[in-house]
């Protein structure tokens, strides 16, 4: 089980976004962050999937903190891809800090073998969110973190990345939380939607 529980956390200068949250994740479940535009939807990935650390409370996976170093069975993919790949160095150098990752679930997410000698700044937004799902799946979570990961892709590979996924999801009964600001995408994936401002859970 991934939880947040009791957590507390902000930023300098403002009240907390947070305050004494919980939120609780089964394995296999797709949980959907409701709240208006600037309320902490991706403070919130972030604290799930440990790039923040709250002020009070507690993150934990299976009843364990997650690790400051190595692995992390919790992977967040962002809706900035271009933040999260170091510019310098070409893809499949990006892939490679990763670990393995299967020739097979590069082609499922239609990586092209001639993007490997590319740098970000060569590739579309859409092409790098494709690298940065692959990178987060190499890991092998228990847990991904999915915030407004489709954003930057059209229709046709919004559709076949989400079917992708959601046969990744089931085949290895991993969780989802994730953001959209698409209610017929919502409606789809998730299991139940929980508001992260009243900490109310509700069906699709």
């Amino acid at each position: 089980m991934l939880e947040a529980k009791n957590i507390t956390f902000g930023y300098p200068g403002t009240k907390p976004l947070y305050d004494g949250f919980s939120i609780a994740v089964e394995p296999g479940e797709r949980v959907a962050l409701a709240a208006p535009s600037g309320a902490g939807k991706t403070t919130l990935c972030r604290l799930l999937a440990g790039f923040e650390r709250p002020w009070k409370g507690d993150v934990l996976c299976d009843g364990q903190p997650l690790p400051r170093t190595g692995t992390c069975p919790v992977q967040l993919v962002g809706q900035h891809p271009e933040l999260a790949l170091d510019p310098r160095i070409r893809m499949s150098r990006s892939l490679e800090e990763a670990g393995e990752v299967p020739n097979e679930l590069l082609s499922a997410l239609g990586i092209r073998s001639e993007w490997m000698r590319r740098y970000p700044h060569e590739l579309s937004g859409g092409e790098l969110q494709r690298f940065c799902i692959a990178r987060a799946l190499a890991a092998r979570p228990k847990y991904l973190i999915a915030d407004e990961i489709s954003t930057m892709l059209d229709a046709v590979t919004q559709a076949q990345i989400w079917s992708f996924l959601l046969e990744e999801l089931d085949r290895k009964h991993m969780g989802l939380v994730f953001v959209s600001h698409s209610p017929a995408l919502t409606k789809r994936l998730a299991t139940r939607i929980v508001n992260v401002t009243t900490g109310k859970t509700t069906g699709t």
